[in-house]
């Protein structure tokens, strides 16, 4: 059985979708689950967590309908703005919603490097565990240093990072992206995603030698319990086709045992995402 922990969908906006660069053009449309679901039927894809891409609230909505029509969405990790003062009250509106596991913010985005630290971001993140929700952390390496404080602030709470913390792969960093990631890693509540590094490597060039320091170093890290496959589908399509990020998965897999890759290709991610 394989979970895919880590994908998006889109109805493409050039204004709302501005992230998408000149060198990012094949992803400028609009990706729905019928796509995906072709993937998965190719590649043995079981289900998948859909992650939010735009921050609204209306992007909850736009997820849980697909997953209502979709039975392989089996969970969402939507947006809610944790510096608002009725964050207690969303929380519990979204508590209803059982698809809804978790949240993320796009803290990559963010040029405050200490924004997870900030006094309203850090109340409203106290509201999560209570509720059951998960956290996705998605940062650039030099926002990492704040992500240790943050973590261990909130020892009950369940945090995953997001594509190994985007190391800058294509410019062959490492150590310092090493150091983060060793330190946060001894923090039992956080989890790491085997994802999105196709994207962080150069787009034409990358092989697996590319990446395999990394993903040694995140296994050393986080352990076979606590690491999970994703595929950051479609994003990934600017680099290689959903069975080239897959390819990358199971030969990191073959170093695995056999109880070990069940941990990583669903176990896991049903765990920390409570999924059905």
């Amino acid at each position: 059985m394989i979970i895919d922990s880590h994908q998006h969908f889109w109805k493409y906006e050039p204004v709302k979708h501005a992230w998408i660069s000149d060198d990012m053009q094949a992803i400028r449309q609009d990706f729905l689950p019928e796509m995906l679901k072709k993937e998965y039927d190719t590649h043995g894809i079981d289900g998948c967590v859909a992650v939010q891409a735009d921050q609204t609230e209306e992007e909850n909505l736009f997820l849980l309908e697909l997953a209502q029509k979709n039975n392989f969405i089996k969970g969402i990790v939507g947006w809610v703005d944790f510096q608002s003062t009725d964050i207690d009250e969303k929380l519990s509106f979204y508590a209803e919603e059982e698809k809804i596991k978790g949240f993320r913010h796009i803290v990559q985005g963010e040029t405050d490097p200490n924004f997870l630290l900030r006094a309203a971001f850090f109340s409203g993140m106290g509201q999560l565990s209570k509720h059951g929700f998960t956290y996705d952390i998605l940062v650039f390496p030099h926002q990492m240093g704040a992500v240790l404080e943050f973590v261990q602030a909130f020892p009950d709470q369940k945090f995953v990072i997001d594509h190994i913390g985007k190391p800058y792969i294509k410019d062959g960093f490492f150590a310092g992206w090493a150091n983060q990631m060793r330190a946060i890693g001894t923090c039992k509540n956080v989890w790491c995603k085997i994802s999105g590094m196709i994207t962080e490597a150069d787009f034409n060039t990358w092989d697996y030698q590319d990446l395999e320091p990394y993903l040694n170093l995140v296994l050393e890290s986080f352990g076979p319990s606590r690491i999970m496959y994703g595929s950051d589908w479609p994003v990934c399509l600017v680099a290689g086709q959903y069975g080239a990020v897959l390819s990358v998965a199971k030969r990191f897999a073959t170093d695995l045992s056999g109880i070990e890759q069940d941990l990583f290709w669903h176990k896991n991610a049903k765990e920390f995402y409570n999924l059905k």
